[in-house]
């Protein structure tokens, strides 16, 4: 049985701007809104939630199966993966088409101003998880994606009795009300940040509570407030890790995501899954580019004593995990 993340995969252009966006938004205005931001540098990395989640679950042992829709231009970026010992088998070219890209610009404060190019993403809803031999999966991770195939793999899964985690993130915009109430019921986790916490509500109509009724696990992260876990009537609390340095924040919310369900993954309790995602997302705060941190498992456990205090559990992760 594997753990399967599907979601984008796709190529960031990451620009830093040397001021702040709201420095330059004049309020009376904004129904005329046209700027242009000259960036003073700009890297091309290699991303997407899904390759983002599974790069940082691999750091910390997991094996997961990335499922994806990808452009002639990928090769580079396979054999880098496969060179990390990522399962690829998965992740499906699409002809005449490009990978999916990421542009977005950073000014001082980390605040973003962001595009997003399809491109062969827009494909994944032509693939299922059973044309894949994937529903034997022990879970699967639905992040952002072609809305349509989002809400497929949400119907597929509870159609097969598949335990999945629902991550609209980025896509939030573009599901519905209804979309909404079509995939979220059921999840095994949903994953959201406080703004798409209050869209989901506004969408569904639903009240926290009621939400809470429809899926067993709620991850909220909170940015510089941590984080809290809703399951059944428990709320854990979880703090943020100290950090050394900002160099960009993209990225950070998929390391999160890789740190809690390889403690999922591992059989470790909920505040354990918390502090791991925070420690992960630390990492990628740290660094330019959503895959550029690196760590052995003796560093992340000694980062973390340092961060959370000693924690005996950990040492599970020294061992093969009991799914992959």
């Amino acid at each position: 049985m594997s753990f399967v993340i599907t979601g984008s995969v796709a190529y960031d252009y990451l620009m830093s701007f040397p001021g702040r966006f709201s420095d330059h938004i004049l309020p009376d205005q904004l129904e005329h809104l046209s700027l242009s931001f000259l960036a003073d540098s700009m890297r091309r990395e290699r991303g997407g939630v899904a390759a983002n989640i599974a790069y940082t679950m691999k750091l910390l042992g997991a094996d997961p199966v990335i499922f994806a829709t990808v452009g002639d231009d990928f090769g580079d970026y396979r054999h880098w993966l496969e060179e990390q010992g990522i399962d690829t088998s998965h992740i499906v070219r699409i002809p005449d088409e490009l990978t999916a890209t990421f542009f977005v610009s950073t000014d001082l404060d980390q605040n973003q101003i962001a595009n997003f190019y399809t491109g062969a993403m827009a494909h994944a809803r032509e693939h299922s998880l059973a044309s894949r031999g994937l529903t034997d999966a022990s879970l699967v991770l639905i992040s952002p994606n072609d809305p349509v195939a989002m809400l497929n793999y949400a119907i597929e899964c509870k159609a097969n009795d598949i335990p999945f985690a629902y991550d609209p993130s980025q896509q939030i915009a573009r599901l519905s009300g209804e979309d909404l109430k079509q995939s979220v019921p059921g999840a095994t986790f949903l994953m959201c940040n406080e703004y798409e916490l209050a869209m989901i509500l506004d969408k569904t109509g639903w009240t926290l509570d009621e939400l809470r009724a429809e899926v067993e696990t709620i991850v909220l992260t909170l940015g510089k407030k941590g984080s809290v876990i809703y399951h059944g009537d428990e709320e854990v609390d979880v703090p943020v890790a100290e950090l050394e340095r900002i160099d960009d924040p993209t990225g950070a919310g998929d390391a999160y995501r890789a740190g809690f369900f390889a403690a999922r993954m591992a059989g470790l309790p909920w505040r354990v899954s918390g502090r791991m995602g925070a420690l992960c997302s630390a990492y990628a705060l740290e660094n330019v580019g959503t895959t550029a941190h690196r760590f052995t498992i003796d560093e992340f456990i000694e980062r973390y004593t340092q961060a959370f205090g000693p924690e005996p559990a950990l040492d599970q992760l020294k061992q093969p995990l009991a799914v992959g």
